[in-house]
């Protein structure tokens, strides 16, 4: 019963610390006027081959715009997470 009830209370102080780090941010994005950014991104096909293999075809680099910020805000990606993923594949 202690188990349950510590499960309970871990899970619910996740939810709000979850929340409140949401709508920190939210808010800190909204009072430096919605900051954004531009990353380079390179796009790559893959295209599949025989025997399980694949083929990437470059298809060029190009500026996306991102939002500084954790979470993703105003229909842009975190620059954070753009820059770690700035290669980005597209399955044919």
């Amino acid at each position: 019963m202690r188990f349950i009830a510590w499960l309970k209370w871990t899970v619910i102080g996740a939810a709000i610390a979850f929340v409140a780090l949401y709508a920190g941010d939210w808010i800190a994005f909204r009072m430096r006027g919605s900051p954004s950014s531009k990353v380079t991104v390179n796009r790559y096909m893959v295209v599949p081959l025989k025997n399980h293999k694949n083929e990437y075809d470059y298809l060029g680099s190009d500026d996306e715009p991102c939002s500084m910020s954790i979470f993703p805000r105003a229909g842009e990606s975190a620059c954070w997470w753009l820059r770690r993923n700035s290669n980005q594949t597209t399955n044919l």
